[in-house]
């Protein structure tokens, strides 16, 4: 089974010759256990996967490069998945993050659409050892495509992640900002969550606050557990709740930062976002929910206050 976002790496290649529980510490080597080999390249090489309706696909990926900039590669219709299916695909190169768009012209197979993101690895067979032995499990075995190969797994709590390997290391520019991964769990799985992932990953924790403002969910009167990762892959935030969470909160998979939320969200609502959630002010970040043509919805933020 093939990346989606390596294959969107593959289609630019392809076209020019991818509630508080106990506060863990910020480490990613656990006493007793063996490291994992580290098979992270950077964050500009790990896309949010996006799926639209392909008569939205031109106008969602346009308002994307009219909100943050950048550039797109070469727009196609391939065969992203071991079975049998055919979908329109283009990357989405912008200073704040790269996105995978995909425009399913047939019905997507499972369990594909359910991933969340595709992380570019130095090995495709090592980074699967390393995330079983870290307690994922492999939903979709590694398949072969043109350029490399590719697997879905997931992780404790039902986080469904794609890994990607090319034949041939593409190169992109690094990222202005690097966008943070937003996962919302259960406090049941968040520790497990946590514990894979920096194993997984080699990161660390930046921060864990058990008592992180509720506005962050739409919820100001509450508080909530919030966890911040930092690894070769990029940024995660890890949103532990009750699952008691107001549209659109949990909707959003990805948070973009940028210099100037203001003008970002100017930028937007000119290109056809509808702003979901208005600006407000918590974790000295000034932050919005919007949602892109096409129903993409995602979080903006800017350091400092709003």
């Amino acid at each position: 089974m093939r990346n989606f976002s390596s294959w969107a790496f593959s289609a630019a290649l392809l076209a020019f010759a991818g509630g508080g529980l106990c506060t863990l510490q910020a480490t990613s080597v656990v006493a007793g256990e063996t490291p994992s080999a580290n098979v992270a390249v950077a964050p500009q090489y790990d896309t949010t996967h996006v799926y639209v309706a392909a008569e939205d696909f031109d106008r969602f990926v346009s308002s994307l490069v009219a909100t943050f900039g950048g550039t797109t590669t070469k727009q196609g219709v391939f065969t992203v998945t071991p079975t049998p299916s055919k979908t329109m695909s283009q990357l989405v190169l912008t200073p704040a993050g790269s996105l995978s768009v995909f425009g399913f012209k047939t019905p997507v197979p499972y369990p594909f659409g359910a991933e969340r993101t595709g992380y570019l690895v130095t090995d495709i067979d090592a980074a699967v050892a390393s995330a079983q032995a870290a307690g994922a499990d492999v939903l979709v075995d590694t398949f072969p495509d043109p350029i490399g190969r590719d697997v879905v797994i997931q992780w404790p709590g039902g986080v469904n992640m794609q890994l990607y390997w090319h034949t041939t290391p593409p190169s992109y520019k690094p990222l202005q900002t690097v966008p943070e991964n937003r996962l919302y769990v259960s406090r049941n799985r968040a520790d497990a969550l946590v514990h894979s992932f920096l194993t997984f990953s080699h990161g660390k924790v930046i921060s864990d606050d058990a008592q992180a403002p509720g506005v962050e969910i739409g919820r100001p009167n509450d508080t909530y557990r919030r966890v911040r990762i930092e690894s070769g892959f990029g940024k995660l935030t890890l949103l532990v709740t009750d699952g008691h969470l107001p549209y659109p909160y949990g909707r959003e998979m990805t948070g973009y930062e940028v210099a100037n939320l203001d003008e970002t969200l100017s930028k937007a609502k000119a290109a056809g976002v509808s702003i979901l959630v208005a600006p407000y002010t918590a974790d000295k970040r000034s932050a919005a929910i919007v949602q892109f043509p096409g129903g993409y919805i995602a979080e903006i933020h800017a350091p400092g206050a709003h």
